[in-house]
């Protein structure tokens, strides 16, 4: 079942701007360890910061919060599998406010989609709660 739906749009070139006037004071406050590594690592780099703040804003709409109620910017993690595919880590606030919106009995997956055509970036998240199976 589908427990939240968050979309965001992110403008590029006020992220790329924010990055110019700002730089690890932002980045350092919004995004984690890895997912900087990530966007600095490419040549591409506002528009991977733009993909990413835009996945933590429809991830908050989707837990809905927005970023209150305990819900940081550094509690939601955009990684990717290893297929490549994007998916969200949760900790803290985040997690927090996750694990009281799954019923019992049903575990979390997180789908993401996102995209950027400049000068905008966007993100879709779709929380789903999904039965445990019980293997034996």
């Amino acid at each position: 079942m589908i427990i939240g739906i968050g979309s965001d749009l992110c403008d590029i070139r006020r992220i790329a701007q924010t990055l110019g006037r700002h730089g690890e004071r932002f980045t350092h406050r919004v995004f984690t360890d890895g997912e900087r590594a990530r966007c600095d690592g490419r040549a591409a780099r506002a528009e991977g910061y733009a993909r990413r703040f835009a996945a933590k804003e429809a991830c908050a709409k989707a837990l809905g919060t927005g970023l209150s109620a305990g819900v940081f910017w550094r509690d939601m993690e955009v990684v990717n599998l290893p297929s490549g595919q994007p998916t969200l880590r949760l900790t803290g606030g985040a997690a927090a406010r996750l694990a009281t919106l799954i019923p019992q009995g049903h575990e979390a997956r997180l789908h993401v989609s996102l995209t950027d055509d400049a000068p905008m970036a966007q993100a879709f998240v779709i929380i789903e709660a999904l039965p445990v199976t019980v293997t034996g």
